[in-house]
């Protein structure tokens, strides 16, 4: 897949004179941004169910959470 992005001068000079304009700089850092909004996802969920005040987890059930958070990342990669 071919990207166009459009930056500021100042910022693409500066973005090059670092080494992040490479394709395998900008995949590094998008797979990064990528685990850091899972995990933001995640956290963001434990926090609506901690404000839900259900009774706590069995680890059988928190397995089956992190399949199914596995899962739906998989099948939102796989539309991508």
């Amino acid at each position: 897949m071919e990207l166009t992005v459009n930056l500021p001068d100042s910022l693409a000079n500066e973005a090059k004179a670092a080494g992040l304009l490479t394709a395998e700089a900008i995949e590094k850092l998008l797979r990064e941004a990528v685990r850091r909004k899972a995990v933001d996802e995640l956290f963001e969920t434990m926090d609506r169910m901690a404000d839900a005040n259900l009774p706590p987890m069995t680890m059988e059930e928190i397995q089956a959470e992190v399949d199914a958070v596995r899962q739906a990342r998989r099948e939102r990669a796989r539309r991508s």
